[in-house]
């Protein structure tokens, strides 16, 4: 067992609980979280040299371990539970992950409203909403939807529905609203209509056409022919949709069929949605850290990620092959679902057709994207590469930093900092700086403030022991950046980090190959003296693009460069700069909407930043404190004050 010295310790005396265990690198970053029934005995594995001869990835991660800490829980389902909290917290760069490092989106009936609408939305809410999803294409999400309102047509704006306005809008015109507004629908008639759409959407199709049916037909009957008609406009619109839908089961449970295909390290997986023996749709997902993983583990990792974010769970879930961890895994979709769910692996010959069809389709969507990953990657090198010539670059533009400035007559000044590697926004990247220190609209000093506090996070990075060559962001020749897995920096970095905590975030760490001003030839110069404080003149090529006629000056050059106006390398600049405003203009106004509700708030006598700060938490706006009543507020602060309250607001 070759237990490294620094570790030795650590592992001899782990716990024999069940847990999760995580491991650090020597950036002080989480690289891998597991669980396990006996933590002392799954760790010490890892180090068995036989296990690496099986799994080259395992002896990748061992040479990275630098510290483990653990967490002991009360049972497997905990230690699972929590390993899923954990993976989602750190994104750890050794474990399975669903790519892209984002929520899916999903469709929302908002359920809970007298007249209930649909909305995409990200994130799931204990609100009384209805949630359905995830979806994969952020594109198909509001196909759907767009489908869904022509079939059960809903409001979609802000009106207080009294029924009793003069006029509705234009979506009731053209049959994409049921025009509740003018009372041409009913509460009652309304909600039913949205549950048929709920209906719908649970693949319930068959009662959804049945009720359909009975309605227009009712409504004939009473003469009610206009009724009638939108009945059969909307039983149409089903019927159409449904006949797309393929009868792949003889089997009246509801179930999902996941499969994966594999090529070069890249896993898509499939996920086929059965309800009631019809195919209602089917979603793919791409993975991340997949690479020399076997079936089990991607298949354990996918089910976990899966449905931890899933709106609805099947009693049932058909799989390529049983997995180990089977039973565990039972327990914890229960958990989550209600009622038993079960995880089996083909038993009959209709079970491998569509274990089979999920495989198939997963294959194609991978082929497919990786033709497109591919052209985008050609098409960014070729735009990267004429960037590069267009300014007279020293190499290619794979990493690009640009900074802007925002405030309104010298309040609320930021500073921001976007950046793009291989021609695509890194958000995680993405920094701001509150400016300080300076009166009144300033740009030059608050652009110089901003590249100073940049620059001097690089610094503090060097100076813990990394050359300068390891900095520069990365080989040109390579056209896709590794995945950069360094944890979030915290909110406000005013002043120099230290040395631990630069090492903490690596990003900084890395130098621009183009750094890209907002301003003309003066915010060139500031640029450029920040550059030489830092002895980084030689290292990190600098540039400014002016607004007016979009002229890029270069340092050492009299006359400005103007790009080809219809050539991607200019629309990438274009854009670098447009994003750079975007973030610097958000983070202004929330920084000023600040400073604005503290000053009517400090005016008040007797409240102050503390006392602030706790009728913020608890009312949540400065709407809601002027709402609140003076015995709500004398929970917060004295009657006095309370009443100071009411009377100023």
């Amino acid at each position: 067992m070759a237990i490294p010295e620094h570790l030795e310790a650590t592992v001899k005396n782990l716990p024999t609980e069940p847990g999760c265990y995580l491991y650090y690198n020597d950036r002080n970053e989480v690289i891998y979280v597991g669980k396990a029934v006996n933590l002392r005995n799954r760790v010490r594995s890892y180090f068995n040299p036989a296990t690496w001869l099986l799994s080259p990835k395992t002896g990748r991660l061992v040479r990275d371990i630098a510290r483990i800490e653990f967490v002991v829980r009360g049972s497997e389902l905990e230690a699972l539970i929590q390993e899923a909290e954990l993976i989602k917290q750190h994104k750890p760069r050794y474990n399975i992950r669903l790519k892209d490092d984002k929520r899916y989106p999903y469709l929302k009936v908002t359920w809970q409203d007298d007249f209930p609408t649909v909305v995409v939305t990200r994130r799931m809410e204990r609100d009384g909403a209805r949630y359905y999803g995830p979806y994969s294409d952020t594109k198909a999400v509001y196909a759907t939807r767009d489908t869904l309102r022509r079939m059960f047509p809903f409001l979609d704006c802000d009106r207080v529905i009294s029924g009793h306005d003069s006029r509705a809008c234009m979506y009731y015109d053209i049959k994409l609203c049921s025009g509740p507004c003018i009372g041409a629908i009913q509460r009652a008639e309304y909600r039913a209509n949205t549950q048929r759409l709920c209906d719908f959407l649970e693949g319930k199709t068959g009662q959804v056409i049945i009720d359909l049916e009975a309605r227009m037909e009712r409504a004939a009957t009473n003469l009610q022919f206009e009724r009638a008609a939108q009945y059969r406009d909307q039983l149409r619109a089903v019927q159409h949709v449904v006949e797309r839908q393929r009868i792949v089961s003889n089997t009246t449970t509801d179930q999902d069929v996941i499969a994966f295909a594999r090529d070069e390290g890249d896993t898509c997986v499939e996920v086929l949605f059965i309800r009631g023996g019809k195919l209602l749709g089917q979603e793919y997902f791409v993975l991340d850290g997949a690479e020399g993983a076997n079936e089990q583990e991607v298949l354990n990792s996918f089910l976990q990620q899966f449905y931890g974010e899933a709106a609805y769970i099947p009693p049932e879930v058909l799989l390529p092959a049983q997995i180990e961890e089977a039973h565990i895994l039972e327990n914890w979709l229960k958990h989550k679902r209600g009622t038993a769910v079960k995880l089996r692996s083909p038993g009959e010959k209709a079970d491998e057709d569509l274990v089979a069809l999920a495989a198939q389709n997963a294959g194609v969507t991978l082929t497919s994207l990786k033709a497109q990953w591919q052209e985008d990657t050609h098409r960014q090198e070729t735009t990267l590469r004429e960037l590069q010539n267009g300014l007279g670059l020293p190499r290619l533009p794979v990493r690009i930093e640009c900074f802007d400035i925002s405030n309104t007559q010298g309040v609320a000044m930021i500073g921001s900092m976007v950046v793009f590697v291989h021609g695509v926004p890194s958000k995680a990247d993405y920094r701001r700086f509150n400016i300080r220190d300076i009166e009144g609209p300033n740009d030059f000093e608050s652009m110089r403030q901003s590249l100073r506090r940049r620059f001097q996070r690089w610094k503090d990075v060097a100076r813990g022991g990394r050359d300068l060559a390891d900095v520069i962001s990365a080989d040109a020749t390579v056209p896709v950046p590794e995945p950069q897995n360094a944890p979030k920096p915290a909110k406000k970095q005013a002043k120099p980090l230290s040395k631990s905590k630069s090492e903490s975030d690596a990003r900084w760490a890395l130098l621009p190959d183009l750094l890209l001003i907002d301003g003309g030839k003066g915010q060139l110069h500031v640029a450029m003296d920040v550059l030489k404080e830092f002895d980084l003149s030689h290292i990190v090529p600098v540039a400014s693009l002016a607004k007016q006629q979009e002229e890029i000056f270069l340092p050492d050059k009299a006359e400005s460069i103007l790009l080809p106006r219809q050539s991607p390398a200019f629309y990438l600049v274009q854009r670098v700069r447009d994003e750079a405003h975007r973030y610097g203009i958000t983070s202004h106004r929330r920084q000023r909407a600040k400073i604005g509700l503290a000053s009517q708030l400090d005016a008040i006598p007797g409240v102050g930043p503390n006392r602030r700060r706790k009728l913020l938490t608890r009312f949540g706006s400065l709407q809601g404190i002027a709402q609140a009543s003076v015995e709500e507020l004398s929970e917060i602060v004295p009657r006095t004050v309370a009443e100071s309250l009411k009377e100023k607001l």
